[in-house]
């Protein structure tokens, strides 16, 4: 019969948080415009969250360990891409990518995608990142 009987295709997925804090500011913008359009969130000391990320896999299913990918190594990429670089650290002061652009969550996903292709054996299995910088504040990105 077709392919998706004899290797099927599903989706994995893994929820990790840390914690750190940020201040929303672009460098591109006055003082008086970022006061404007971050309000509180642009508080000279900033403040702090706890992210909950959810990194998505779509691949084929391997027919001899019934698994797209084995969760340990899953989890081993994301402490890589996401844990070490950003866990109980300020994303401006701690890491490089946000020097020049702001810390919102939209730019946290596309930082955490970036870093989990590189680390990942196989990146084309990437399918998604999913960050909830609160209950209600939640953003998706898949590489667009």
């Amino acid at each position: 019969m077709g392919d998706e009987k004899t290797n099927p295709k599903a989706y994995q997925t893994r929820r990790v948080t840390f914690s750190a804090c940020h201040r929303l500011h672009s460098p591109h913008l006055s003082d008086a415009e970022n006061k404007e359009i971050f309000g509180k969130c642009n508080h000279i000391n900033g403040h702090g969250h706890n992210y909950v990320v959810k990194v998505t896999l779509f691949g084929g299913i391997d027919p001899k360990t019934g698994m797209i990918m084995n969760m340990t190594d899953l989890k081993k990429y994301m402490e890589e891409a996401i844990m070490k670089p950003m866990d109980h650290k300020n994303l401006d002061k701690d890491v490089e990518y946000f020097f020049t652009r702001p810390s919102t969550t939209e730019n946290l996903s596309v930082y955490i995608w970036n870093k989990m292709k590189d680390v990942m054996e196989k990146p084309d299995w990437l399918y998604e990142v999913e960050i909830y910088e609160t209950e209600n504040n939640i953003v998706k990105y898949r590489g667009e």
